[in-house]
């Protein structure tokens, strides 16, 4: 018989392995490019669900070349983002700070997005030029984007009040982004601004939550025996006797789920409008409903439950040769399982 051999389940890599503070993620870096034109590195969405799709494969190297082949998808509704603020950053001897940061007009923002203030406090006096000139003489390392979502648009997400969030810009100069940021503000922006079809991009998620579980579903244990004398759904030993407290490598029972996850290089398939392609699948997506703004296309799956905010950021270690496909079909069966 052949010798039985796996890896020790549950990598320390992951701990601790606890609640993530914010139901969306967190992203702690932006990438680095040598653009020459300004752009904005992320945006954020709602995954709606999965469906599938039928792609020519382009890859003249794969075995399935010229082929007709399916392909799993996840769809995420992209409505427009709205550009609240710009923040400049310098490096100090402790690391990155914040250097200042200028807020759009708040009358602007009022009367085309009030549900922001629900969030935020409404900044009644604010001399953006005097706080423009103060980041334009600063020593700048980098130049963030303060932008918020806009779920007053979409009919099957719950929450009307919006999510602030930092994205990242690239291109140019520093003077050239603030320059950039500067005649933005107040203004809306939409996924194809930010990433185009068939790119590489990250998404930074929160994972479906499950509670607190026991070890053996949330380490994927071994049972112990029907003759233990104690439990089965439980751990033979806590460690060594000699040792006097128990290890933190000991896996335990503990908050399973709902942990920051950041997947690289998913793959932009489509971006496209419910007007021009239909995507809401006959009955609608499960636990979502239908999809009335902009949507992409993921290849592969995205972690979290349907109406999870998720984010997407320019690809930190995109691949050199991607291959294209050909759409040619897009399912928009029930997803209800009859």
């Amino acid at each position: 018989m052949a010798k039985r051999n796996h890896p020790r389940r549950g990598s320390m890599a992951f701990s601790p392995r606890k609640r993530a503070n914010r139901p969306f993620g967190h992203v702690k870096s932006w990438p680095t490019t040598d653009a020459s034109e300004v752009r904005v590195q992320g945006f954020a969405g709602w995954k709606a669900g999965m469906t599938h799709i039928l792609a020519r494969d382009m890859n003249p190297r794969s075995t399935s070349a010229g082929q007709e082949i399916r392909v799993p998808v996840t769809v995420v509704e992209c409505p427009k983002m709205r550009i609240l603020g710009v923040r400049g950053y310098e490096m100090t001897p402790y690391g990155m700070q914040a250097r200042g940061e200028v807020w759009a007009d708040a009358g602007q923002i009022a009367d085309a997005f009030p549900e922001l203030f629900k969030r935020l406090p409404e900044r009644k006096e604010h001399d953006a030029d005097k706080h423009f000139t103060n980041l334009e003489q600063s020593d700048l390392c980098e130049v963030r984007l303060i932008v918020a979502t806009q779920p007053h648009t979409l009919s099957s997400v719950p929450s009307k009040v919006p999510e602030v969030m930092e994205m990242g810009l690239t291109g140019g100069s520093m003077s050239d982004q603030l320059e950039w940021a500067k005649g933005k503000l107040g203004e809306e922006y939409s996924f194809v601004d930010a990433f185009e079809e068939g790119a590489m991009t990250d998404i930074v998620a929160i994972t479906k939550g499950y509670g607190w579980q026991g070890v053996i579903k949330r380490f994927g244990g071994k049972l112990q025996s029907h003759k233990n004398s104690k439990k089965r759904r439980q751990h033979g030993n806590m460690g060594a006797f000699g040792d006097g407290y128990v290890r933190k490598t000991i896996r335990q029972g503990g908050q399973t789920g709902y942990h920051q996850r950041t997947e690289y290089n998913k793959r932009i398939l489509r971006v496209a409008n419910p007007e021009d392609h239909s995507i809401t699948p006959a009955g609608g997506f499960l636990h979502y409903g239908e999809v009335k703004s902009d949507y992409i296309l993921v290849k592969g799956s995205v972690p979290g439950p349907a109406k999870r905010l998720i984010r997407f950021r320019d690809a930190t270690r995109a691949p050199k040769n991607v291959h294209d496909y050909e759409i040619t079909y897009v399912s928009t069966a029930s997803k209800q399982g009859a």
